[in-house]
């Protein structure tokens, strides 16, 4: 339960890498390597006097444990989204913790399970409990957290005055206060950067980014390709993408073939899926480096 504690929407990733997501429909559930999406975003919702929560996607309805079997003659049942109305037990989960990950767990004590294999199977989301060895880790979760709400004195551990523990946690709160001040102090004084700021977009196969296109940001340490590379294909889950940037003198976009610029710059990058269609594959690298003057913004 304390990987929920206080928040409000969060992103579930299942053992295969991909995103728990409400279906366009309105009705199923289904995983996604695209987490940039609302689809992929659950509204944390908790179940008062118990351990349990609700999870809402964003069409306002329920992560919902039904009782209609996946397939005929399998264990595994659907997840649905569905109103809460009526169905009061299936859409509640009780999170278990197991490790940094987390299980959970449903209608008759079946654990919200991603699934893997070839069709049917591929990309689905069932309710079961799983008997193989190989499929143990199917019903562990990730849990990412996308925002938080101001802790309640409802939800905070009840103490008595006077007693140690609040003698113990009044003085922890003066101490964090006071390292609070001093870092705050501190950093007004010696600006400290955490890396610098890349801002990115999906462009499609000419490098064209929609202007209604909703540009994301990142934080990214040092100077490697590679790894801004590998970064934003986990955001992003293109499989192989160009990194592109702007020329600064005439506009054109160009593939990315050196280390970042020295310093903390912010950067604006443009992801391209690389395909035979696309323009960008057949570049050579003595090309962008000539150009290497606009890989800044």
């Amino acid at each position: 339960m304390d990987l929920f504690c206080n928040t409000k929407y969060v992103r579930l990733r299942s053992f295969h890498g991909k995103y728990l997501v409400a279906d366009d429909n309105g009705q199923s559930v289904s995983q996604s390597r695209v987490k940039l999406s609302k689809n992929s975003e659950w509204g944390v919702e908790f179940v008062e006097g118990t351990r349990a929560l609700r999870l809402k996607s964003c069409y306002s309805l329920y992560l919902t444990a039904s009782d209609l079997p996946f397939l005929l003659k399998w264990t595994g049942k659907k997840v649905l989204q569905s109103s809460k109305v009526k169905l009061a037990s299936s859409v509640e989960w009780e999170p278990i913790r197991d490790g940094f990950h987390v299980k959970l767990k449903g209608l008759y004590g079946n654990f919200l399970r991603a699934n893997g294999g070839p069709p049917p199977w591929r990309n689905s989301v069932t309710h079961d409990i799983p008997l193989r060895t190989a499929t143990q880790d199917w019903v562990l979760w990730e849990v990412e957290i996308l925002e938080t709400e101001i802790e309640s004195p409802l939800r905070m551990p009840l103490l008595t005055l006077g007693s140690p523990d609040v003698q113990t946690a009044t003085s922890a709160s003066s101490e964090a206060d006071s390292e609070s001040f001093a870092s705050s102090t501190s950093s007004s004084s010696t600006p400290k950067s955490d890396g610098r700021i890349i801002y990115f977009a999906v462009g499609d196969h000419d490098g064209d980014v929609e202007d209604s296109s909703e540009w994301f940001t990142i934080t990214f340490r040092g100077s490697d390709l590679y790894g801004l590379k590998d970064k934003l294909k986990e955001e992003t889950g293109i499989d192989n993408p160009i990194l592109c940037s702007k020329n600064s003198f005439n506009g054109e976009l160009f593939p990315l073939h050196l280390p970042l610029p020295p310093g903390n710059a912010s950067m604006r990058i443009v992801l391209i899926q690389s395909s035979p269609k696309c323009k960008f594959s057949y570049f050579a690298a003595t090309a962008a480096q000539s150009c290497n003057e606009g890989i800044r913004l």
